[in-house]
């Protein structure tokens, strides 16, 4: 019988939301459980492996200290590829179990956090490669991010349409994008994320209005 910290980490939000990878990842320590384990705790984060200030793994690695229970992971690139990182913690005193390598030395560890290092260094190599090459193809990069850009443009021009009275009515009384902003959290006007009106995100509208000339940004009030 052994007692558990279960630590889960997924890159992005998305994935998190959709439970991409996060699946894999519970599947893999169910199955590395016996009958007669027990987990203690799950810990999971929606964060890039590269940071090394992770809130919820010092969570997890703090229960462990306390419970002197056992750090269980899926994968050993889930909690991070740098040597120093993982050798730090097992410095500590962390006894750290991975569900594709079980039972495993301490020495084996390290030397599969060397080798996750070099994978790291190697993917992130033959990226910068490829891009040099595409862009020594004339291929224009970032393409996906303009038309991406301009769909969101389109979104905000569509979503505008819908409250141009109240935005225009706004603009022409107040005369300011902060007076205008005021004027449309008072009247109950929401952004296109159903959020406040703020200065700057008055500003980024304005653009679709036919006054948007007439205004004048009288303060640095951020968003």
């Amino acid at each position: 019988m052994a007692e558990y910290v279960v630590y889960y980490r997924v890159s992005t939000e998305r994935q998190g939301r959709s439970g991409l990878g996060l699946e894999a990842q519970r599947a893999m320590v169910e199955q590395f459980l016996t009958p007669g384990d027990q987990v203690i705790a799950e810990f999971t984060e929606i964060q890039s492996g590269k940071r090394d200030d992770r809130a919820e793994l010092w969570n997890a690695i703090n229960l462990v200290k306390k419970t002197r229970s056992k750090l269980l992971i899926p994968k050993l690139d889930r909690f991070s590829r740098k040597v120093s990182f993982i050798s730090g913690i097992i410095d500590q005193g962390i006894e750290l179990v991975v569900c594709e390598h079980p039972n495993v030395s301490t020495f084996f560890l390290h030397l599969l956090a060397c080798f996750a290092e070099e994978e790291r260094r190697q993917i992130s190599e033959r990226t910068r490669a490829a891009l040099r090459a595409a862009k020594n193809r004339g291929t224009v990069l970032g393409r996906n991010a303009q038309a991406l850009a301009a769909q969101r443009q389109s979104e905000k021009r569509k979503f505008f349409e819908t409250i141009r009275t109240e935005f225009e009515s706004a603009m022409a009384e107040a005369g300011s994008y902060s007076g205008a902003a005021k004027l449309l959290n008072e009247q109950g006007v929401t952004t296109c994320k159903g959020g406040r009106w703020y200065p700057q995100t008055v500003k980024n509208y304005a653009i679709f209005s036919d006054h948007h000339e007439e205004l004048q940004l009288e303060n640095t009030e951020s968003p």
